[in-house]
């Protein structure tokens, strides 16, 4: 049997080239999260952003509904972001310091790529329930991490009591059937740390009984 290259994808039930198989299996063991504080310049170019967000299509999306999407925050943007960190947590607690204010607003410049995913959770199609729309967009985020780790970048998904605020519903114009779900942080990797140890399969996978 003759085998595709791998800028050749085999038709779908054909075994893949060894090759492939490695390095599919280097990227998916290899990859880790690293803080955005530890993400710097610098950050994917325009190609590089595009194979990115390219690599999020094919996440699994029953029905074809395309349930989320991505806004980039870029440079410029930053400092909106930030106010809405900070009143976002003013909101939840108006005894907050000023360092504390400040500490939340610093978060906005952390990391080249920064963009936050978001999920509709109900539509027309009310086959598609809140949960597997979720985990389609988990999908799509994790194939983006894996296209920025074979890229050379490193990445990390951020959350927080902020995204469900209304400065930051406000800020991105957020849908009342849309949520945030989190900030997809993508950068060079600055400092590096140990790579923790993995779940074996036998942690996480059993059997149903079949009597």
């Amino acid at each position: 049997m003759t085998h595709s290259t791998p800028s050749e994808p085999a038709p779908l039930g054909e075994p893949r080239p060894p090759e492939v198989i490695e390095l599919a299996h280097a990227l998916i063991h290899t990859r880790q999260t690293i803080l955005p504080k530890r993400l710097g310049d610098p950050g994917p170019d325009a190609a590089q952003a595009q194979a990115i967000l390219g690599a999020a299509a094919s996440a699994p999306d029953h029905h074809e509904l395309l349930p989320w999407r991505f806004i980039e925050v870029p440079a410029p943007a930053r400092g909106r972001l930030a106010d809405a960190f900070a009143a976002a947590l003013v909101e939840r607690d108006a005894t907050a310091t000023a360092r504390q204010i400040e500490q939340a607003r610093e978060k906005a410049f952390r990391a080249p790529l920064l963009l936050l995913a978001v999920v509709r959770l109900r539509d027309d199609d009310a086959e598609i329930e809140p949960h597997e729309r979720i985990v389609s967009a988990g999908c799509a985020v994790q194939n983006m991490l894996l296209m920025a780790h074979a890229q050379g970048f490193g990445g990390a998904l951020t959350s927080g009591k902020a995204l469900a605020s209304t400065p930051l519903r406000t800020l991105f114009g957020l849908h009342a059937d849309e949520q945030a779900l989190c900030f997809v942080n993508i950068g060079t990797v600055i400092k590096s740390r140990p790579m923790r140890v993995r779940p074996r399969v036998a942690q996480y996978l059993s059997a149903l009984d079949g009597a």
